[in-house]
């Protein structure tokens, strides 16, 4: 069973509950051959502080030895290791070497009867360069197999492996039906020649593939993803495991692993190196080690860096900046910045699983920021809930200092002074409407004083779409008095544009959906002010506390009565998660929404949003704030759905 604890976009941080105890994602599960042991199982345990590895099952049921003492002890007192241990099922091998004496039924009873606590399905393993019709053979193959096994796993768990070679289709229809079947963990297979043939850019897409079709309540493996320039990228599409022979591999051939690739030891010229087995330790000194000992402090070395790369994407998921972590290390390679550049074909599936807001402010990296799903969630929003106060002129500024609204105050107020206008401000994210200037990421972002080329140009191209679909008589580009005085004389009259109002229409409907703010603000509306910044924090109707506005993000917090506005203003299922009646009372006295409890909810639901719980006849319960989406919410049987703020 699965545990969702934290996430950011698909890339999270879960809790795998296994009968060997707890695995915390995403993780690296060194993989040990027993024949041929590098570092030992027990020290990646205590001293490494790996919490699982993966060993292979055709191996040890091979050997006479090693079978009859995993038989006798279990597979747990072979490798003297306390940890999760995950057996490969000799799929490589078969595919590698032919035809082997290897049988699914064989290798996944005997996974079984030796204690592994996450076993694997003989699969086909289906190369790159295989055709489409050899390829959905295979499949078929992988997954009447899967079907099988699924029925002699007993109590270990079962990696289903989504293959599918480089197409798409199949590999989506894979775990599609793998979702379907009784297993608990999901690798995607047969990549590791991409990988070794530097072919990020479709690994971006088979993976995405495989993402779109399996259930999410399972973690997903990248089979032999053992290189840490590798991590950032595939958590962000959402892989949590993955496992590496890469290190012990690698140092029997005197390679030392890092964040920008792998060097030879004997073309190196300065190791930089204060990882633990490197420390205190020269290039001619480790030049000169005995063999065996020069590849234990490599392989070490490899682990070392491989360990420090997962945590340091484990405190991206925790900070919200792993975007800008995945855009700095794909910069390290041309063929890692051609899987950056792929995901702008991802976009719109990536927005999907896309926060609200973030604490962490956007960072500007490089022209292929402008492709994260933010940037489509915002035009997209403003294309659809969006409406332009009724005013004749809109004025156009260059952009400025944030908030661009405090920035521009004194020339606004000048320009309402002599003509009834509304404002735009020219921006990476294209022309930002001046009440929307404090919503995430608008002001929450930070980009170069010097703008590159391309984003100049999309900045040019949003610019002449909104040029081409306005309805003001008349619109002008800010150029100092000469405008005020083209204004005064041939569009006279007094300004009629509220900021302050604009912003809560403009912000309500942006968050919720059109209509939001009609349903919210029918009646008699003030607004209460901050004294120092002059800011809207609440919104009253009617004398009805409805909403209050976040400092952090520019965004709505929904009170008691302006839920029940939005109840009745808007249809079901929009802003609702449905709860089972068990859960009604509890959740009333503002306990979180757990999974297992939620009947439904509405599929435009993103990580962050404000919701509304509800019973099953409609009626309010609580309001909070979405952990998950609509499909998270009714997959996982473990874990908050909804973070509730207040019961009603």
């Amino acid at each position: 069973m699965l545990e969702l604890v934290r996430r950011d976009g698909l890339a999270r941080i879960c809790r795998l509950h296994t009968r060997q105890g707890e695995l915390e994602t995403p993780c690296l599960l060194p993989v040990i051959n027993p024949r041929l042991v590098t570092i030992s199982p027990r020290e990646l345990y205590d001293v490494f502080g790996f919490r699982a590895l993966i060993t292979n099952s055709y191996i040890i049921r091979n050997d006479q030895r090693l079978r009859e003492e995993a038989l006798e002890g279990g597979v747990h007192a072979m490798l003297d290791y306390p940890g999760i241990i995950m057996t490969d099922s000799g799929t490589f091998q078969s595919h590698m070497y032919g035809d082997v004496d290897l049988i699914n039924r064989d290798i996944v009873e005997f996974q079984r009867d030796i204690g592994s606590d996450i076993g694997t399905v003989l699969d086909i393993f289906a190369e790159p360069d295989w055709s489409k019709e050899r390829t959905a053979g295979s499949l078929e193959v992988t997954l009447e197999r899967t079907m099988e096994a699924a029925g002699l796993k007993g109590e270990m768990l079962l990696a289903g492996v989504v293959q599918g070679s480089i197409y798409p289709d199949l590999r989506e229809m894979c775990a599609r039906r793998l979702s379907e079947m009784e297993v608990d963990v999901n690798p995607i297979g047969g990549v590791v020649p991409l990988m070794e043939n530097y072919r990020f850019a479709e690994l971006v897409d088979v993976i995405v593939a495989a993402k779109k079709g399996l259930r999410p309540d399972r973690p997903v493996h990248l089979f032999g993803a053992g290189h840490p320039m590798l991590f950032a990228l595939a958590a962000l599409l959402g892989c949590d495991m993955f496992d590496s022979a890469s290190y012990a591999k690698f140092a029997r051939d005197d390679r030392f692993m890092f964040l920008e690739g792998t060097f030879r030891l004997q073309d190196m010229k300065a190791l930089e190196c204060q990882c633990p087995a490197c420390f205190g330790h020269g290039l001619e000194e480790i030049r000169g080690m005995p063999p065996a000992q020069r590849t234990a402090l490599i392989a070490k070395h490899n682990l070392w860096i491989s360990k420090t790369e997962l945590d340091r994407v484990r405190r991206a998921i925790l900070e919200g900046d792993l975007w800008e972590l995945v855009e700095r290390r794909c910069r390290s390679h041309p063929a890692l910045l051609d899987a950056l550049r792929a995901l702008e074909r991802h976009q719109g599936f990536l927005e999907g699983f896309e926060p609200l807001s973030r604490e962490h402010a956007l960072f500007y990296t490089g022209p292929e920021t402008l492709n994260r799903p933010v940037f489509l969630r915002y035009q997209k929003r403003l294309a659809e809930r969006y409406a332009h106060p009724a005013t004749e002129v809109g004025v156009t500024f260059e952009e400025a200092e944030k908030p661009y609204s405090r920035t521009l105050r004194p020339l606004i107020d000048s320009i309402l002074a002599v003509s009834d206008a509304h404002f735009h401000v020219i921006s990476p994210f294209g022309p930002v409407p001046i009440e929307l200037d404090e919503i995430y990421p608008i002001s929450q972002s930070l980009f170069p004083a010097q703008q590159d080329s391309q984003t100049v140009e999309r900045t040019k191209e949003l610019m002449e779409a909104l040029a081409h679909t306005h309805r003001y008589k008349m619109a002008l580009i800010w150029d100092g008095d000469g405008t005020l005085e083209f204004l005064r004389t041939f569009a006279p009259g007094k300004g009629t544009f509220d900021i302050d109002m604009a912003r809560v229409r403009a912000v309500a409907d942006l968050q919720f959906g059109r209509g939001a703010a009609a349903a919210l603000l029918d009646g008699e509306v003030s607004l209460v002010k901050s004294k120092n910044v002059d800011r809207v924090r609440n919104v009253l109707v009617d004398g009805e506390h409805v909403l209050s506005m976040r400092a952090e993000d520019g965004f709505f917090t929904v009170r008691p009565a302006g839920a029940r506005r939005l109840l009745r203003g808007l249809p079901s299922p929009r802003l609702r998660v449905m709860v089972q009646d068990d859960a009604v009372e509890f959740n009333r006295q503002g306990k979180n929404v757990f999974c297992p409890f939620v009947i439904d909810a509405d599929p435009d639901i993103h990580p962050q949003e404000e919701v509304l719980v509800v019973d099953k006849d409609d009626a309010l319960v609580a309001i909070g704030r979405a952990q998950m989406t609509r499909g998270e919410m009714l997959s996982f049987r473990k874990g908050v759905a909804v973070k509730v703020r207040e019961g009603v």
